[in-house]
């Protein structure tokens, strides 16, 4: 269960309850929108606990948004944020924007693409990026150059990138290759950042895509590039049974999902 005792700040609680990104909590909050405990509050880092303290926007009670699960079949050369100061394509271009506010779960640098996961359950999120779940994330790899068994073994057994940290994949296979190229599908349990692409160069080898197909038993299939979807009750399941959620867990967070019925219920907030 969530620690409601702890305090943290006013514009992180606005975002944990789904409301809105941290940034644009910040940006209500110094407009003079948000109330504390009754008063006014600008103060993006004032403290917060929960189960003690009185949150409104615009003299509303916050809303209990229902837990959202979405899938994001992520383009190339988008970035992994709610706002870029370079004005950069964001992935939430590719969300409807009457979605309640969700975040993403982990990242895919803007060189990447394929399955990226986003959600409004905080909670949830952090489990599935724990490095305790050691949850498999299955990647399509097109280097330059062609593959051989060696390669295969070296990515395996791992290797030493240039900041000294060891990195290894949980396996790798050739998928299909041509005179100047090869494709491979590298599965990691493990999420250090761009953690294949800084193993292929240790090795000598240049990354031309990187496509993130599955993770754990939930997977990309045909869903269209730059298309999002919610998780089917199915897909939920399996991978809240991947992340060795107990069944009662499992079952409060199916209670409190109700991924297709509210997509595109609520507008996202500004």
């Amino acid at each position: 269960m969530r620690n409601y005792s702890r305090r943290i700040g006013l514009a992180r609680a606005l975002s944990k309850q789904g409301y809105c990104s941290r940034s644009n909590a910040i940006e209500l909050i110094r407009a003079g929108r948000v109330s504390l405990n009754g008063g006014i509050c600008r103060n993006p880092e004032a403290p917060v606990r929960f189960e003690r303290d009185h949150i409104q926007v615009d003299c509303q009670e916050l809303p209990s948004p229902a837990k959202l699960y979405l899938m994001l079949n992520k383009p190339r050369g988008v970035v992994t944020t709610a706002s870029d100061e370079n004005g950069r394509e964001t992935v939430y271009a590719y969300l409807d924007k009457d979605l309640p506010w969700v975040a993403p779960v982990g990242r895919l640098d803007k060189a990447s693409e394929g399955l990226l996961l986003l959600t409004n359950d905080s909670e949830w999120a952090a489990r599935v990026l724990a490095p305790e779940t050691h949850l498999d994330k299955a990647y399509h790899v097109q280097i330059g150059a062609v593959a051989d068994a060696p390669l295969i073994e070296s990515i395996v057994n791992g290797v030493r990138a240039d900041d000294g940290s060891f990195l290894r994949a949980k396996s790798a296979q050739i998928l299909r290759g041509g005179e100047k190229n090869t494709w491979l599908e590298i599965v990691l349990d493990e999420g250090k950042n761009r953690q294949i692409r800084r193993m292929l160069e240790a090795l000598g080898f240049e990354v031309l895509r990187l496509l993130r197909v599955a993770i754990g038993p939930v997977a990309l299939g045909e869903l269209r590039k730059g298309v999002a979807r919610p998780l089917t009750d199915e897909e939920k399941l399996a991978l809240d049974r991947a992340l060795r959620l107990s069944p009662s867990t499992v079952a409060a967070h199916d209670g409190k999902a109700d991924s297709t019925s509210t997509y595109g219920r609520q507008r996202r907030r500004t």
